[in-house]
């Protein structure tokens, strides 16, 4: 018979929260207070977030690990080893988070003690309260001059109460007094202190350092349980490569020992067992990995020797395999077309991807370490269909490939549809919307011509209000833009998953048409100045344009051709009113998402290492226009 033992001197604990919240801050000062970065070690405000583009954004993409070396007060003389996992906070990276949920014992839930929390605050904690993970509250930001700790404390217990009720039916014995009794932790990441004891709002810890949050981990986190009678089991959570050693493979061990070298049976997701031999083992010391000769139950580590390794195998003994449940991932809920650049200017940059197999050989690669997307193909051999959770996910791909040199035509985004009991039904998104009261009715106008319902609004008495409606996902499509220019900038929406319902019917997203090229040539000053009434310009003088590219937003609801590459006759005469270059207004520059956003349903994007161009799907003005003709006739 197998007894469950645990390994005492392991934590492993994820971090999770909302965007923005200070996760990734707090695990920095995790790191300093326990000698990580030495005495003199000069460290970034967010190590963690080592990608461009998480750097870029402020955001976590992918779900990392470290572990820390923790020898203070509460150890008792007995050198703790604390595993941490660090997970993104957008619900687009949800198959990041459930893979670092799965490797750990235990939460730490970062809440802001001025917004309290917030949707994904509710996506990460349900997937951990699923799990049946013990939670630990860090309510974070206590420092803030608008901090509501005792409000954010009693909305924060009211989620946790809804999300154990909910899940009582998916999850038979979840204990929900338990979940309510969790214990609480104030404080201020970015100081580096925390305190067990409520300081006044605005005010920090009372505490030096994060002593009281070690201690309330050690307690509370439950050490990692393993089967004691020795047989082997690993999981593979995460993928990561190394230009020495090829494609590493992140697991924890759940029982047994797992030796360099050893000879090791193998379990695909499919079932199949084959042999593979482990040729480097490493462990997480602090921010880097350091070659081990062994590793046992508790511990997460890393292999290399495997090359053709996936999320979700197990690594295990080969006279008794035992292998580990898959891991599943929510459904995609957006979809969008990525295929080689067709447009005239392809190919003109240096030393860049254009060829259908490379951008395929890309796609196949970003399948391997992320596990929520897919990747369909489309009637073209030069494009395929990627479906992702979120319109950010995809968009994130697009300007990782962008970086690495390719050259992309992109279709707008659309939404992934399915059948539900005979009924044509679309995902559906939970948005909570934070904007200043002298915004409200811009807002719900907004939201309810994309097909948004309403269903709770709160007045914090502060001059702001909160709203949280149900929309179709694809009623999010460039919704962004629009929500921050009628807001002015100040408004904060986010968004979850939540579930399916009947297809909604049609939805506008533009009142606006695009400012047509009808040639190929150079924009001048001179065309521009003579249209700059017609709406606003993409384009910059002298830059380069062809047939069938938007160079601009027509102020009227219809597309307009136009000649943007006209030239000024020459005459013999000098005119009394020369051109004022000065009047010619700048052009708007629209990012990679921002263009996205704008494209309509007959328009694609361009995308190259330089630059992003929005362009018809059918570039020829005739052509374009006998296919609309058509289209009309068959509408009516």
């Amino acid at each position: 018979m197998t007894h469950t033992s645990r390994r005492e001197d392991r934590r492993n604990v994820a971090i999770v929260a909302h965007v923005d919240h200070g996760k990734t801050t707090l695990v920095n000062q995790m790191l300093a207070q326990t000698g990580v970065f030495g005495d003199h070690g000069d460290y970034s405000d967010r190590v963690m977030d080592s990608g461009d583009l998480e750097k870029e954004k402020g955001i976590t993409i992918l779900a990392k690990n470290t572990s820390v070396l923790y020898n203070g007060p509460s150890a008792q003389g007995q050198p703790i080893i604390i595993n941490v996992v660090d997970t993104p906070g957008h619900a687009d990276f949800g198959g990041e988070v459930e893979r670092g949920l799965s490797m750990v014992d235990g939460v730490v839930l970062l809440v802001d003690a001025s917004e309290g929390p917030l949707p994904q605050t509710r996506f990460v904690l349900r997937k951990a309260l699923a799990a049946k993970l013990p939670v630990i509250v860090v309510v974070n930001k206590t420092d803030r001059p608008d901090a509501r700790i005792d409000e954010v404390i009693e909305e924060t217990q009211d989620l946790l109460l809804g999300l154990a009720s909910d899940l009582s039916d998916e999850v038979p014995d979840l204990d929900v007094d338990a979940v309510l009794d969790f214990p609480t932790i104030f404080a201020s990441g970015k100081a580096g202190r925390a305190s067990t004891e409520q300081p006044a709002n605005g005010d920090l810890p009372d505490s030096e350092n994060l002593e009281p949050l070690f201690k309330t981990i050690l307690e509370h986190i439950p050490a990692p349980a393993y089967n004691d009678d020795g047989v082997l089991q690993a999981h593979v959570t995460n993928l990561d490569a190394s230009p020495f050693l090829g494609r590493l493979a992140l697991l924890r061990i759940y029982g047994g020992t797992l030796k360099k070298g050893a000879q090791v049976g193998w379990v695909q997701n499919d079932g199949t067992v084959k042999t593979a031999k482990v040729s480097e083992l490493l462990e997480t010391q602090g921010l880097e990995r350091f070659p081990a000769t062994e590793a046992s139950a508790g511990d997460i580590i890393a292999i290399a020797g495997i090359p053709d390794i996936m999320i979700g195998d197990t690594i295990t003994d080969l006279e008794d395999p035992r292998p580990m449940p898959p891991i599943t991932v929510d459904e995609p809920a957006i979809s969008m077309t990525i295929g080689i650049n067709t447009s005239p200017l392809a190919g003109r940059e240096k030393n860049t991807k254009v060829t259908a197999r490379q951008v395929k050989d890309r796609l196949d690669q970003e399948l391997v370490g992320n596990v929520s997307l897919r990747v369909l193909p489309t009637d073209r051999p030069d494009a395929w269909e990627v479906q992702g959770r979120g319109e950010l996910a995809l968009a994130i791909l697009v300007e990782q490939m962008r970086r690495e040199g390719f050259e992309l035509t992109v279709g707008k985004p659309q939404v992934v549809t399915r059948e539900i009991d005979g009924v044509l039904s679309e995902p559906m998104e939970r948005m909570t919307i934070d904007v200043p009261e002298e915004h409200l009715g811009a807002v719900t106008q907004l939201m309810a011509a994309r097909k948004g319902v309403m269903e709770t609004m709160t007045n914090q008495g502060t001059g702001w209000v909160r709203m949280e409606f149900r929309v179709p996902a694809r009623g999010l499509i460039g919704f962004r833009t629009r929500f921050l220019t009628e807001t002015r900038g100040t408004g904060i929406a986010n968004s979850i998953s939540d579930g399916y319902a009947p297809w909604a019917g049609a939805i506008e997203f533009r009142t606006s048409g695009s400012l047509v090229a009808d040639r190929a040539g150079a924009v001048t000053p001179y065309a521009m100045i003579n249209l700059q009434e017609r709406g606003t310009f993409f384009v910059e003088p002298t830059s380069e344009v062809y047939e069938g590219q938007i160079v601009g937003e027509n102020s009227r609801a219809d597309d307009m051709d136009v000649n943007i590459t006209k030239e000024k006759k020459l005459t013999n005469m000098r005119s009394a009113t020369a051109d004022s270059f000065e009047n010619l207004v700048p052009p708007r520059k629209l990012t990679l998402e921002e263009s996205l956003e704008f494209a309509n349903d007959d328009e694609c994007v361009e995308v190259t290492p330089s630059i992003v161009r929005i362009r018809k799907v059918i570039l020829d003005q005739k052509e374009r226009h006998k296919v609309a003709n058509q289209k009309r006739r068959q509408n009516s």
